[in-house]
């Protein structure tokens, strides 16, 4: 299991948040899509993962409504899964969650990510609701766990 150290990061990271998130999500995107999707939104969380000072994973978030925070994206790179990194990510998001009075967590996930369906369940997130992703042609499972 890594230790990794969760950082929260300001906005000035964003370009290494995109970095990783073009390391591991397909298509890629530019800093410009996050910024434009970030405009408006409040509670803008990002926080990097980083082993023996390299960065290895991402979060970003926002609120979705006043007492529901949405997980975006996140995700690990590929020689660093299976250890505990996504965990971690997802143990601090919930803490900043409960810190910041989020009653509960929300996020999507396509059918085929099978690791992050097996980590939802393992983190005590239900299932809630699947909704269809005209962009891909594709439902998305949508998760919710209950913070308080």
């Amino acid at each position: 299991m890594a230790d990794a150290i969760i950082e929260l990061v300001g906005p000035n990271e964003l370009p290494l948040i995109v970095s990783i998130f073009n390391q591991i999500i397909r298509p890629p995107r530019d800093v410009d899509t996050f910024e434009r999707r970030f405009r408006g939104r409040y509670n803008v969380l990002q926080l990097v993962a980083r082993v023996d000072d390299r960065p290895v994973g991402f979060f970003l978030g926002f609120e979705l409504k006043p007492t529901v925070f949405f997980a975006w994206f996140y995700g690990v790179l590929p020689d660093y899964r299976r250890q505990g990194i996504a965990s971690q990510l997802m143990d601090a998001v919930h803490a900043w969650a409960r810190q910041n009075e989020y009653e509960s967590i929300r996020f999507e996930c396509h059918n085929q990510h099978r690791p992050m369906l097996h980590l939802a369940i393992a983190l005590g997130y239900d299932i809630v609701g699947i909704r269809w992703d005209s962009d891909r042609g594709d439902n998305l499972v949508i998760f919710e766990k209950v913070l308080t």
